[in-house]
């Protein structure tokens, strides 16, 4: 039996508002059998790099086809482009801000379109909410089974905007890296960008945040104290920081874009 294909929101528009209870009311009138799911809209507002990174980490869970419409968008209503990508199994929807970085990165032959066909839009679109009047309509729109190509002129991926990733950095021939916090989660956990794979050497590390001591690598919450600080590999594949049963942004003083270490015993 056919089913759409799924759609998957990701934003930083919180849920105390209408908004996205809105951009699924306009799929819903567009493709009432549409599949909506939401990936998050707890994305720090305008942060471009966390939304990346986020959708970096989600992107394998789903299935082939999910079409992915990501609003994260400072630069709304400016000249900034809004764009369908192609890529692997996949359809982004999202601004021409850096955000698909990762995307391009993970599929270097994907295709791009400008989405400027008026008839895939709603009409009239506001300069302040196209997460409504163009994101949406395109991944209904999408979902129904039109072509990408149908949005708009072809793009050169090559030309879309990207953004500076996470990046980590060796000193002391390898022995010590600088990275950064790239989130702090819900829980106050830091979420860092050091790889798991960063470990694999079989050398033992530690990691250094703010003021607090040095902490070896654990495998769970549950191998120290509660209120105790630990180090650990994250589900999404790179090493966090947390408080057992507290706040490690709250207690540590730490928080994105701050610098962290890993460091060989």
């Amino acid at each position: 039996m056919f089913q759409p294909p799924l759609i998957a929101f990701l934003t930083d528009f919180g849920l105390e508002d209408a908004f996205v209870g809105v951009m699924k009311g306009v799929i819903a009138s567009i493709y009432r059998d549409a599949r909506v799911i939401d990936l998050t809209h707890a994305i720090s507002a305008q942060n471009v790099r966390q939304a990346a990174f986020n959708l970096d980490r989600s992107i394998s869970y789903f299935p082939a086809e999910t079409i992915f419409v990501c609003v994260v968008d400072p630069g709304v209503g400016t000249a900034r482009r809004a764009i369908g990508v192609e890529a692997g199994p996949y359809i982004f929807i999202a601004p021409d801000n850096g955000l698909l970085t990762p995307v391009f990165e993970r599929y270097p032959d994907a295709r791009c379109h400008e989405l400027t066909n008026a008839a895939y839009q709603l009409a009239n679109p506001s300069a302040t909410f196209h997460g409504r009047d163009l994101f949406s309509p395109a991944a209904a729109h999408l979902a129904t089974g039109v072509p990408l190509d149908a949005f708009g002129s072809a793009i050169d991926v090559a030309d879309c905007t990207r953004i500076e990733l996470w990046q980590n950095k060796p000193c002391d021939n390898g022995k010590v890296w600088t990275g950064e916090v790239i989130a702090t989660d819900h829980f106050g956990n830091l979420i860092t960008s050091f790889e798991a794979s960063m470990l694999s050497d079989g050398k033992d590390w530690k990691i250094k945040a703010g003021n607090a001591e040095p902490l070896t690598i654990a495998r769970t919450y549950g191998e120290v104290q509660p209120g105790q600080p630990l180090a650990y590999i994250g589900s999404s594949g790179v090493i966090e920081i947390a408080i057992r049963n507290g706040n490690a942004s709250e207690k540590l003083g730490v928080g994105e874009g701050n610098v962290v270490e890993l460091c060989k015993n």
